[in-house]
């Protein structure tokens, strides 16, 4: 069962209890990648092996996302600012122990490429962020994994 969890700025991404954050290079432009994070919102099932459905909402200042394993997100845009950052806080989950979640991709010119930075927010019980710092390193792989292949998709399109 979905819970609503606490609503955040864009402040929370840099002052949450547990932050986690990963970067990669990959060869596609800043514009490429900022369209396919905030534009190609149903194309993440094409490159995040996690994500099995994602689709805008809200007219679109929203996400519904969900993952494999059957965890569920609705999530509302906190910036979208071509191609710099994109970022959005987590409004209800059926995660258990979340009590405030963030997220915050970074694109950063690197030739003519981008430096790609994700950056997940998060607060929540003990166990939950324990469970999270246990989990960096799955996370971790989860994010090179996705950053590759979004590097891949945004050159075939």
């Amino acid at each position: 069962m979905a819970r609503r969890l606490r609503a955040v700025d864009p402040g929370f991404i840099v002052a949450a209890p547990v932050r986690l954050v990963f970067a990669r290079n990959i060869s596609a432009s800043p514009e490429q990648v900022f369209r396919a994070l905030a534009e190609d919102v149903p194309g993440w099932t094409e490159w995040f092996a996690a994500v099995t459905l994602a689709r805008a909402t809200d007219g679109g200042s929203g996400r519904e996302i969900r993952l494999r394993g059957g965890t569920r997100f609705a999530k509302t845009v906190l910036v979208a600012k071509a191609p710099a950052v994109y970022a959005y806080r987590i409004d209800s989950t059926n995660a258990p122990g979340a009590r405030a979640l963030a997220e915050e991709w970074r694109l950063t010119p690197r030739g003519t490429g981008t430096r790609v930075r994700w950056t997940l927010a998060a607060d929540g019980t003990a166990p939950f962020r324990f469970f999270l710092t246990l989990a960096r390193a799955g996370l971790g792989r989860a994010f090179r994994d996705a950053v590759t292949s979004l590097d891949g998709y945004v050159s075939r399109r």
